[in-house]
């Protein structure tokens, strides 16, 4: 059955929900404070590149199911369904998350919905406590209820309408029961739901988080290990993935994760536990953050080893910018920090990336560009393949082995085809390979 539901906060999570929310049926009015944005999206246009996103997004702005505005007063009129969906990024001196987007909609929010039967519903990534805090500032009639989001960049549509489970943090059955009605088809398709309470369902993103983020940097430790034993890294993350219990997700050895989720997350998590007082059971993340920041540094290590031992006159090839593929998410990208630290060890960088070239300008405006990866090769001493696109894996090394000055590729993903670039002359390094 159609609903009217809002969205508050047009950003990555709040732009896919709110397109995902029309096409399974409602009624959608989308919130942000940013008119530029809005702009944008009127028009079907989305401010990020996210795989299927925009063609969604415009086909239901163009049939009226969705709208924008950047009037609160507009959403507590249109619909008594809410979703908060506003970012949490890290707060400025401090591991701890910043709640002024959260805390700033349900201030704008609240005071409007008196005496209405409202449902406000967090998604946000928040710290274990929020909701309870929140919930308490809700007038007489409206209550809050925390549905935690799960997307990946680059499928961020998928995961929206095929979810792998669905999380309802409750107080009531009625609230429980407006949630079902929300995601009615998705749950007809066959996604799992979990009820449960509060706290819980805070924890549930933030553990999974962390739990992805152990896995990973697990991977690189023994990465560490096999380069010093003489072992190959891929070939044990194979072996290992055989064994069900672990299974060969988020096995790949590499540069280490980043973006704006699994950083700032686990040090919020470690930050939120210290406040509760059992800042011990989190210790293990503050290794697991700090073997992800170390495979940068292994990076600029072996890239500067490549050249002789210093950067000076050098040309280094940094394909990548995203801090994945499919995806023009620069937050805390690994291949940025590796190439801005070789900058300032007075290396000559030139970076390339498929789509995230006017955001990398932006926050790097002192980096070089290039048009295309060829360009960015071009008299290379040295090319660093950081983020995974399949251009990338595509590309020929036996045409680009005349364009580098030195044919010496350091991968940072271990995507590459090591037998074809070394059979076209190239020197190939892996992370964690012999």
């Amino acid at each position: 059955m159609s609903a009217r539901v809002t969205v508050i906060g047009t950003g990555y999570l709040g732009a896919t929900h709110a397109a995902c929310m029309a096409e399974i049926g409602h009624e959608v009015l989308g919130l942000d404070v940013d008119p530029d944005k809005i702009a944008a999206l009127r028009s079907g246009r989305v401010p990020f590149y996210e795989p299927g996103l925009e063609e969604l997004l415009a086909k239901h702005v163009a049939s009226g199911r969705l709208r924008f505005t950047t009037s609160y007063e507009e959403v507590a009129e249109f619909g008594d369904i809410h979703f908060s969906c506003v970012g949490t990024p890290q707060a400025a001196g401090s591991n701890a998350a910043d709640l002024r987007y959260v805390d700033a909609v349900i201030e704008n929010l609240a005071p409007l919905l008196a005496g209405r039967p409202a449902l406000v519903v967090g998604k946000s990534t928040v710290p274990v406590g929020t909701a309870e805090r929140l919930a308490g500032l809700m007038p007489e009639g409206t209550e809050l209820a925390w549905n935690p989001e799960f997307l990946r960049e680059g499928f961020a549509v998928e995961d929206t309408l095929r979810p792998d489970r669905l999380v309802f943090g409750v107080r009531s059955a009625e609230a429980e029961e407006r949630l079902r009605a929300v995601y009615a088809p998705v749950i007809e398709a066959g996604t799992p739901v979990v009820v449960t309470d509060f706290p819980t369902a805070e924890l549930v993103k933030t553990s999974a988080n962390a739990f992805l983020a152990t896995k990973i940097s697990f991977i690189n430790a023994m990465a560490e290990v096999c380069e010093a034993a003489g072992a190959d890294v891929s070939m044990l993350a194979q072996a290992l993935s055989h064994d069900t219990r672990i299974g060969g997700r988020f096995l790949r050895a590499g540069v280490g994760f980043g973006g704006g989720c699994l950083p700032k997350d686990i040090r919020a998590f470690m930050a939120r536990a210290g406040e509760l007082g059992v800042d011990q059971a989190l210790t293990f993340l503050r290794e697991v953050d700090a073997i992800n920041m170390r495979r940068r540094t292994r990076v600029v290590d072996l890239a500067r080893e490549a050249v002789g031992g210093s950067f000076l006159g050098r040309r280094i090839a940094v394909l990548g910018a995203a801090f994945k593929p499919d995806s023009d998410d620069i937050r805390d990208s690994p291949a940025l920090n590796v190439a801005a630290q070789i900058q300032l060890m007075g290396g000559n960088t030139c970076v390339y990336d498929p789509k995230a070239m006017d955001n990398a300008r932006k926050s790097f405006p002192t980096l070089a560009y290039a048009v295309s990866a060829q360009d960015a090769l071009r008299g290379a001493h040295v090319v660093l393949h950081l983020t995974e696109w399949q251009e990338f894996r595509d590309l020929d090394p036996v045409a680009l082995r005349a364009t580098v000055t030195e044919p010496y590729v350091i991968d940072g993903r271990n995507a590459l085809d090591a037998a074809r670039w070394r059979a076209a002359g190239w020197t190939y390094r892996g992370l964690g390979r012999p």
